[in-house]
Order: C-alpha cells, then sequence, then structure tokens
C-alpha cells in the first residue's frame, strides 16, 4: 500500500471515531441505564406457574424492581387461575408478593365479562383492562415495554 493511501485511511477512520465520540453521552451519563420495561402476556392456563416463575426470575436477574419494571397482562382461560375464590395458596402468595414489588397487573375486561367476574372477584391488586388485554399490551409496548409471552 502507497503511503498516501495510509495516510488517507488513517486520517478517515480518525474522523469516523472523532464523529462517534462527539455523540457519545456525557460523562455523566456513563453506566448510567434505563430501567428496562417488560410486559408479561399470560392467557393460557397451563402456563400460569411457568409465567409466574419467569416473573420471579426475571426480578431476581435484573437485580430487583428497583432494575426493571414488570406488567403483568391477563387475557383468556388463564385468568381462572386468579379467581379469589378458586386460585391456588401458590398462585395467591406469587401475587401477594409481586404486589409488593409493583408488578403492575391487568385482567382483560372482555375475559372478565365472559367468565362473569368483576374485579373484586380476583386477587388484590388486578385492575382492568377495559379495552381489553392485547390493548393494553399494544399500549405498553408503545411505551417502550418489551413483549414477553412464556
Amino acid at each position: 500500500m502507497h503511503r498516501r493511501g495510509i495516510l488517507s485511511a488513517t486520517l478517515a477512520g480518525l474522523s469516523g471515531l472523532f464523529a462517534a465520540s462527539s455523540q457519545a453521552k456525557p460523562a455523566s451519563a456513563v453506566g448510567a441505564r434505563d430501567k428496562t420495561k417488560v410486559v408479561y402476556h399470560l392467557s393460557d392456563l397451563d402456563r400460569v406457574s411457568f409465567t409466574l416463575s419467569n416473573i420471579r426470575n426475571h426480578y431476581d436477574g435484573m437485580g430487583g424492581p428497583a432494575n426493571v419494571t414488570i406488567a403483568l397482562v391477563i387475557n383468556g382461560p388463564a385468568l381462572k387461575a386468579f379467581h379469589a375464590a378458586s386460585a391456588s395458596v401458590a398462585v395467591a402468595h406469587d401475587i401477594r408478593q409481586f404486589a409488593r414489588t409493583g408488578l403492575s397487573l391487568a385482567a382483560c375486561g372482555n375475559t372478565m365479562q365472559s367468565q362473569s367476574v368483576g374485579v373484586k372477584d380476583l386477587l388484590p391488586g388486578f385492575v382492568v383492562a377495559d379495552r381489553g388485554g392485547v390493548v393494553r399490551i399494544a399500549e405498553l409496548q408503545a411505551e417502550g415495554y418489551v413483549y414477553l409471552r412464556p
């Protein structure tokens, strides 16, 4: 390679580094990370304990609720597992624990209507997704939540 070619390549590389460094975050923001936001979608009754376990592992893996915001949106047959009158001891315990960590719990209003239940019939901590569970999920995704369906 000719010296001029080497010099041109070096200058081009340095220009690229300079341009990239001028767009870098300020030193005060280095190491700072936006809080991760995740929405879990649960509709299958046979996936309830698996999904709750995933949420628990997610909190543990992220170092706790201070580092991640998690929402759980439930529709379809899975909602039956969260009826206060028939919820298992394990599910009720998990929901109580998650509610303390700030887990957002939304139940699909359409599913609630089809199962003839109100929010008072569900475990404590639920809110109604009046326009539907899938609409609530789409809203959360528009707010920057990552969608997970274990």
